[in-house]
């Protein structure tokens, strides 16, 4: 299953940025290029929100290497494991973002 991720934010470009900087050094990290696609953004009452999602190998590469890291969430499915490990991962880049899975 592909996650897409919803990301919000109050500054789009400065973390748009930071967001495509974390995630080129997390392909980098597990060798799964070009491994996502980012939607067009809209905003409403002051947050700017676009969808984020996940090719297979970039995704798979995040969970195998990382499944230590995955497993020590206290969530009930993967897709809520993999959401907060990212946020946890993107807040970790200075990216001041509020993500959630979209179904």
């Amino acid at each position: 299953m592909n996650i897409t991720l919803e990301v919000g934010t109050k500054n789009y470009t400065d973390d748009l940025l930071a967001i495509k900087k974390a995630l080129s050094h997390m392909e980098s990290l597990v060798g799964a290029y070009n491994g996502y696609a980012l939607s067009e953004p809209s905003s409403k009452f002051g947050w700017t929100f676009f969808k984020l999602a996940f090719k297979p190998d970039l995704q798979n590469g995040i969970e195998e290497k990382f499944s230590d890291m995955l497993g020590k969430y206290q969530w009930s499915d993967q897709s809520q494991k993999f959401t907060k490990f990212m946020t946890d991962y993107f807040v970790s880049r200075g990216c001041d973002v509020k993500i959630k899975t979209v179904d």
